[in-house]
């Protein structure tokens, strides 16, 4: 098979309604958006990284700190709050051409490169017949609804929850597609797709203070290791 050029799009906005400035707010020292563009710059499949933002910060930030990266300034049409992920991700695909796009986000500091590239040999190794990839994380707990209405389990049937019946989060590290499938559907999820099972703690996701007090202490450990 020829090589397939590979362009990962990270999408990053300036303000966050949860967590002030996340984006560009220093984690163990670094902006956090750091953290995602090396990791993207350390996986050998892909061959181009393309950040999308309406932030001046981050954009000299990039300018100055990774210059190969290619800077997109979110145009005005795509920056209110209602606007689709999947309406940017065609707007970007539509200016660099490439066989098969990767989305991730900067708020996946803990994303390996490895893991990128295991999840894209997955996909190439299978598709056809699927035709996009993301990424899941598992969960062997209890789980109702809002009708406590048991959605994984019988409670007359106490289970040990290592046996119970997975169910998969989707947890936004990893997307995979095609432009073809991304316009068709306007969605960068197609109508085959394949789940990528990766671990809770590589998957976590900064989406609130807590979350960032976490990932700083985490950090710490790590780093004292």
């Amino acid at each position: 098979m020829a090589k397939q050029k590979i362009v990962a799009l990270v999408p990053m906005r300036h303000h966050s309604q949860r967590v002030p400035g996340k984006n560009y707010r220093l984690l163990s020292g670094k902006p956090l958006f750091h953290y995602i563009i090396n990791t993207l710059i350390s996986c050998p499949e892909v061959d181009q990284i393309v950040v999308d933002t309406d932030s001046d910060v981050i954009l000299k930030d990039l300018k100055s700190n990774y210059p190969e990266v290619m800077r997109v300034e979110r145009p005005q049409h795509l920056r209110a709050d209602a606007i689709s992920m999947n309406e940017i991700l065609i707007y970007d695909s539509g200016l660099v051409e490439a066989d098969l796009y990767l989305q991730t986000h900067s708020t996946n500091p803990f994303l390996k490169a490895a893991t990128i590239s295991r999840a894209i040999n997955d996909f190439l190794a299978n598709s056809p017949p699927y035709d996009s990839l993301f990424s899941v994380t598992r969960l062997q707990r209890r789980l109702w609804d809002e009708q406590t209405r048991p959605i994984n389990h019988d409670p007359n049937v106490l289970l040990q929850t290592q046996d119970l019946p997975p169910v998969y989060e989707e947890n936004s590290c990893i997307y995979l597609f095609r432009r073809s499938t991304l316009v068709g559907r306007r969605n960068r999820i197609g109508d085959n797709p394949l789940m990528f099972e990766m671990s809770a703690e590589e998957a976590l996701d900064i989406d609130e203070e807590s979350d960032f007090l976490f990932a700083e202490a985490l950090m710490k450990v790590m780093h004292s290791i």
